[in-house]
C-alpha cells in the first residue's frame, strides 16, 4: 500500500532521502502534465516543476500535514507558472491557482477576475524577492564562517539537483550529514523570512501555528 502523504512528509522532515524521492516520483508527472500544457517547451515546464519542489522544501518546516500535499504542490506550481508567464509578458489562458491534477476547476476559479491573477503574480514577485534576500543572507553568513563544505553541499542539492547520496559521495560526507545540512539551511531560510516581517499573505505557511 502506498505510504500516505502525511507519513511521507514526516519522513522527509527527518531527512529520509527515499521519502523525498517518493514525493517526487508521486507528483512530478502530474505537475509536468499540468504545467506542460501552459508553457511553450518541455524545458520550461521542468524548470517550473523543479522550482515547485524547492518551494515545498523551503516551506516544509511549517507545512501543515492536515492539508492536501497534492493541492499544496499544485498551488505552488500555479504561482510559479503565473510568475514565469508574467515575466515573459504572457497571460495564463486559464485561472491557475485553483487547478488540480485532473484539470478540473471550481466555478469560482472559472470566474476569477484578471485583477486577481495580477495580485497573485505580484505576490509571487514579493515572495521571490524575500526568498532571494533570505538566501543571500544565509550564504553570506556561511561564507563569513568559512563553512565551505556546507555551501558546496547546498549548491549540489538545490542548484545542481543532486540527490543526497550523490552529494555525500562527492563531498566525502555521510547521507545523514547532507540531510542535516539541507534541513539546517532550510530552517535558516524560514527564520530569515520570519525576520522580514512579511504580510500574512506572503508565504502564509510561515504564519501557521507549528
Amino acid at each position: 500500500m502506498p505510504q500516505s502523504d502525511a507519513l511521507l512528509i514526516d519522513d522527509v522532515r527527518r531527512g529520509d532521502e527515499k521519502a523525498w524521492r517518493e514525493v517526487i516520483d508521486r507528483y512530478e508527472g502530474r505537475l509536468l502534465a499540468f504545467v506542460g500544457g501552459r508553457v511553450p517547451d518541455r524545458a520550461t515546464a521542468e524548470d517550473i516543476v523543479q522550482e515547485t519542489f524547492i518551494g515545498l522544501l523551503v516551506s516544509l518546516p511549517n507545512f501543515d500535514a492536515r492539508r492536501s500535499l497534492e493541492g499544496y504542490l499544485f498551488s505552488i506550481a500555479a504561482h510559479k507558472l503565473v510568475d514565469r508567464l508574467r515575466r515573459a509578458g504572457r497571460r495564463p489562458v486559464t485561472p491557475l491557482p485553483e487547478a488540480s491534477s485532473s484539470g478540473a476547476r471550481e466555478p469560482a476559479a472559472r470566474a476569477r477576475a484578471a485583477s486577481s491573477l495580477f495580485r497573485s503574480a505580484e505576490r509571487r514577485g514579493l515572495e521571490e524577492d524575500a526568498l532571494a534576500q533570505a538566501l543571500a543572507e544565509q550564504i553570506a553568513h556561511w561564507r563569513r564562517q568559512s563553512q565551505w563544505p556546507k555551501l558546496k553541499c547546498i549548491e549540489l542539492i538545490l542548484v545542481r539537483g543532486r540527490a543526497n547520496k550523490e552529494a555525500a559521495e562527492q563531498l566525502g560526507l555521510t547521507e545523514q550529514n547532507v540531510a542535516n545540512i539541507k534541513f539546517e539551511f532550510l530552517e535558516k531560510l524560514r527564520q530569515s523570512l520570519r525576520r522580514q516581517d512579511l504580510p500574512s499573505e506572503i508565504f502564509p505557511e510561515l504564519h501557521d501555528e507549528p
